[in-house]
């Protein structure tokens, strides 16, 4: 070992070296004397230069080292609170599903799940449009309780009793606010053959606005009065967050209904072509993923990507042929019953024939094709299914990221919570209303508008005085034409 004069002299200086008495001189013979004297001075010095030694290996190899005339205390860096992606336990091993060795058991559970859900799903979807919306307010449950645990802490929680019910007291104030906008009219539509009953719906129609407000107002001032002290960080978040829950989750989610109601078609399509995404890409990253596609989702690969993508493109050409045939699945439902519908689902729904001479060889058994208009629709569906919703997913993944969970919940085997499976629908039923009202709902007034517009804004004296009217002017054009 190399050491400098400044450390030697240091080292020399630091040791204490306590004589034997004169009796012990005196009683020794002076070889052995200096023998002893000698192992007494190298012992002390060789553990003084240990030390010394091992003081400057720890100042040495020290990340911030200060400086050397002071006794400034080291200061070191702080690190990040975030995650890394790679080596996030909380979700995974972030290992590519092409070379995880439990896939197989992996599959056979999600398989077994999406069997089950897919089962329910048919069946509801065969008992009708109430029977869907019922559906949907129940996956909105769930939901918010797997995103209200999220953040609550047990013991905050026993400090403020009953504050968690103030979390679902703005939940069911939200639902009653957007569901009885829009199923209003329908409400009205099927009590309007009993006088008495039409006349309380009625009001209470008028008065829903107020009735919301008032309620919302009520939880603003519950939570006011619930402040404790030591406890503000923790409650605000709690509101903030329901909140955040209302407007992200809720609401997205709320724009499912209205496409229900205005056929099964616009609901059903848009929501299997994301099962349809979904799957498709397990399988092709389940068999070929070897590329990653984000560092959010570490077993998300291209090849699943661009796979999903074309299955989901070509499966909503074809799925909009086999859905668009059907009356159930077509047919607006105008009130809120269950019964069986028969109407003109309109030109969108019915079949154009198109001539494959000059297109196809002379032996190809097939001389035309018949396409259903909507089917063009149904391609935009699924390019935006296939390759804008999949960012629905993504962002849940960086947001459970943030949160260091795997999952929202573990309701579905093999799939986590119900959160974890609505990520993607979410963003697909928002576009798939806003492309319904856009390019397919005529823009220009109709019969049926103008007559629901009636019933829901006036009263039964007010609609007998129209049709009185509206006979008094027919009367007057018909004696005007002879």
């Amino acid at each position: 070992m190399c050491w400098s004069c400044d450390q030697l002299s240091l080292s020399i200086c630091r040791v204490r070296i306590s004589f034997p008495t004169p009796v012990f001189f005196r009683r020794q013979p002076l070889s052995q004397l200096h023998f002893q004297f000698t192992r007494v001075i190298y012992s002390f010095f060789y553990i003084d230069l240990v030390k010394f030694d091992s003081r400057a290996m720890q100042k040495d190899t020290s990340p911030t080292s200060t400086s050397s005339s002071g006794g400034g205390r080291i200061r070191h860096r702080k690190r990040s609170n975030e995650v890394i992606p790679e080596v996030s336990k909380a979700n995974g091993s972030g290992q590519l599903l092409v070379n995880d060795k439990s896939k197989y058991k992996s599959m056979l559970i999600r398989a077994y799940s999406s069997v089950w859900m897919i089962g329910s799903f048919v069946l509801i979807i065969y008992m009708g449009h109430l029977y869907i919306t019922a559906m949907i307010v129940v996956i909105q449950i769930f939901m918010a309780r797997e995103l209200f645990n999220l953040l609550r802490r047990a013991h905050e929680d026993k400090q403020l009793p009953g504050f968690r019910l103030l979390n679902w007291h703005f939940f069911f104030t939200a639902m009653l606010f957007v569901y009885g906008r829009i199923l209003s009219q329908r409400l009205v539509n099927t009590v309007n053959s009993d006088k008495v009953l039409y006349r309380l719906v009625s009001s209470l129609i008028k008065y829903h606005m107020v009735v919301c407000y008032s309620l919302y107002i009520t939880g603003f001032i519950w939570f006011i009065l619930t402040l404790k002290k030591k406890m503000y960080k923790y409650q605000f978040g709690q509101y903030a967050w329901t909140h955040m829950i209302l407007i992200v989750v809720f609401g997205q989610s709320s724009f499912t209904v209205p496409s229900i109601f205005e056929g099964i078609f616009w609901f059903l399509l848009p929501a299997t072509l994301i099962v349809i995404n979904d799957i498709a890409a397990y399988i092709f990253g389940f068999f070929f993923g070897k590329t990653p596609l984000i560092k959010l989702s570490p077993k998300k690969t291209w090849e699943g990507f661009i796979g999903a993508s074309v299955t989901t493109i070509i499966s909503a050409f074809m799925l909009a042929n086999i859905m668009g045939r059907s009356q159930w699945l077509t047919c607006p439902r105008k009130d809120l019953s269950t019964g069986w519908l028969d109407c003109d689902p309109g030109f969108l729904f019915k079949p154009e024939s198109y001539s494959l001479l000059g297109w196809t060889p002379h032996w190809f058994p097939w001389k035309e094709i018949s396409i259903l208009p909507v089917q063009w629709h149904a391609l935009c569906l699924g390019l935006f299914a296939s390759i804008i919703a999949p960012f629905g997913g993504f962002f849940a993944s960086g947001f459970k990221r943030a949160f260091k969970i795997k999952d929202f919940g573990d309701s579905i085997p093999g799939h986590g919570g119900l959160t974890d499976r609505m990520d993607c629908q979410m963003v697909m039923a928002v576009f798939a209303y806003i492309y319904h009202q856009s390019f397919v709902v005529p823009q220009s007034l109709s019969v049926e508008m103008i007559l629901d517009q009636i019933l829901m804004s006036l009263s039964f004296e007010e609609q007998e005085a129209l049709y009185r009217r509206l006979g008094e002017v027919l009367q007057q054009g018909i004696q005007r034409m002879y």
